[in-house]
């Protein structure tokens, strides 16, 4: 299985300033850490390859100094990574930042799956996995706290959505925004 999982790195503090002529976070000299959703989706990950092989790779946006991140994931288990990174991405917003992935997702094919943390600490709009869908075209399911099956052709995952228990059955290529239900997160390996 083809395993392609979103991350991101975060502040580390929620004492985070804002531009206020830009509305941009001011990142600099402020601790990145990876966004902890993203941690589940790794996760989620390496227990799929485990059971069904494949690859797991990672891809991020973010400024050069986001490559911390995609080696984090590599320390864990991550067969590879990429970083997208240029200037003009600062600030993107939901729509700008999901485009920008689902181009660089498409430059990474073939795959069968796409995880997604739920959503980020420092936007917590949820919207850019979902969106990603969209622009690539392929189903996907939010809020996932649990995958039930996976075989050839799709994935069976059962999450909360609106108060209620919803279990989906997707067909693959997919996408899977993950809840941190989900599992419990490994370490990075020092030896790695």
């Amino acid at each position: 299985m083809e395993i392609l999982v979103c991350i991101k790195q975060v502040p580390g503090t929620s004492a985070v300033e804002v531009d206020p002529v830009t509305g941009v976070l001011r990142r600099d000299g402020v601790e990145s850490k990876l966004n902890p959703y993203d941690l589940y989706a790794l996760e989620l990950a390496f227990q799929l390859r485990q059971k069904y092989g494949g690859r797991v790779r990672t891809i991020t946006m973010g400024p050069p100094q986001a490559k911390a991140a995609v080696l984090e994931a590599l320390y864990m288990g991550a067969d590879g990574g990429a970083v997208i990174s240029d200037r003009r991405f600062a600030g993107a917003d939901v729509l700008a930042t999901s485009y920008t992935l689902a181009q660089g997702l498409r430059s990474l094919a073939p795959f069968d799956l796409i995880l997604c943390g739920k959503q980020t600490t420092d936007g917590d709009t949820a919207q850019v996995g979902p969106e990603i869908a969209e622009h690539l075209d392929l189903p996907h399911a939010t809020g996932a706290a649990q995958v039930l099956a996976a075989g050839e052709g799709d994935i069976t995952v059962r999450g909360a959505q609106d108060g209620l228990i919803v279990t989906q059955t997707l067909r693959l290529p997919c996408l899977v925004c993950v809840d941190g239900a989900v599992n419990t997160p490994r370490l990075p390996s020092y030896r790695r």
